[in-house]
């Protein structure tokens, strides 16, 4: 297997699905080793991106790698290396727990007991029952927990904890916190839950209507993206410089924008805004704003992670 230091890498990546667009132009390369959060709205192109790089869905133009090796020529040798966990956590539900990692176990060169059992009892799996009469909950553990075991190179979750309650998606969380190994698997996690994603995510890399609107750290993109509020706004508002999203409350427009200091005042004063002062913005607000239809983008370049 082609050696890189890129778990991910995709070129000018495109798909088009009976006339719309889900993939456009995305140019990404995903470091080794840590937690990347994959952000959208739905049909963003979160999906169709992790199943591109499977190479379960064919681009419509651009290239993808994973691990070094082309997507579309996925070896028995590199697929070994990845696991993948979708939302539905599809699994036979005639098997018993298990039986089911009886089943894995032989398949994976670097299948990891201890792994599979920390994850099992924190899900409280009962070894003797059918997968068919697990909860939702206990199958997305028992799914993770069989992912987790392959001690993976690179572990894709897309929607992990969709549909489940409070308690299983601490439960996830929490395993991904401190079952797996930060540094060997890279780990890509689909989700729009603003809470989780905090909590894991070493890097987020924001889709927006298919197209890369950000990739950076938590904490600098809390940094440089911030809150105002005007009571006059000037016109257009396209002039105003690193504009994210606005939006009227109650007589007073919400700015939401990026890269801009102390001096972001003046620049509004003098394009004829009035009015105007610094407001906090939670996380959960500055990663949305990168999703509404206005949004700009972050400069998508990162430092390789030493």
């Amino acid at each position: 297997m082609a050696m890189t230091d890129y778990a991910i890498e995709t070129g000018a990546l495109s798909k088009r699905f009976k006339g719309k667009d889900a993939l456009v132009g995305l140019t990404l390369r995903v470091p080794r080793g840590g937690v990347h959060a994959l952000v959208g709205r739905n049909g963003a192109g979160k999906t169709t991106l992790l199943r591109t790089l499977l190479g379960f869905v064919r681009p419509s133009a651009g290239w993808s790698r994973v691990l070094g090796v082309d997507s579309g020529a996925l070896t028995p040798d590199a697929r070994g290396r990845i696991a993948y966990v979708n939302a539905e956590h599809a699994l036979p539900g005639w098997m018993t727990v298990s039986r089911l990692r009886e089943v894995h176990r032989p398949l994976y060169p670097r299948w990891n007991d201890e792994t599979y059992r920390g994850v099992a009892s924190h899900f409280r799996l009962s070894p003797r029952q059918e997968v068919s009469q697990l909860s939702r909950g206990e199958r997305a553990g028992l799914a993770l927990a069989l992912a987790l075991a392959q001690s993976p190179e690179l572990l894709l979750l897309d929607e992990p904890t969709l549909g489940l309650d409070t308690v299983a998606k601490q439960a996830i969380v929490e395993s991904l916190l401190f079952a797996g190994d930060r540094e060997r698997t890279t780990v890509v996690y689909g989700s729009h839950q603003m809470d989780e994603i905090e909590r894991v995510a070493d890097d987020l890399i924001i889709l927006a209507e298919g197209s890369l609107a950000a990739f950076a750290t938590p904490e600098e993109l809390s940094r440089r993206v911030s809150g105002w509020l005007v009571d006059t706004l000037p016109s257009p508002i396209r002039e105003i410089p690193g504009l994210l999203q606005s939006r009227e409350i109650e007589g007073q427009a919400h700015l939401i924008v990026l890269d801009q200091d102390d001096t972001f005042p003046a620049v509004l004063e003098r394009l004829g805004a009035h009015g105007i002062g610094r407001v906090p913005i939670g996380f959960d607000r500055a990663v949305n704003a990168f999703l509404a239809p206005e949004g700009r983008t972050m400069a998508p370049g990162r430092a390789k992670r030493s």
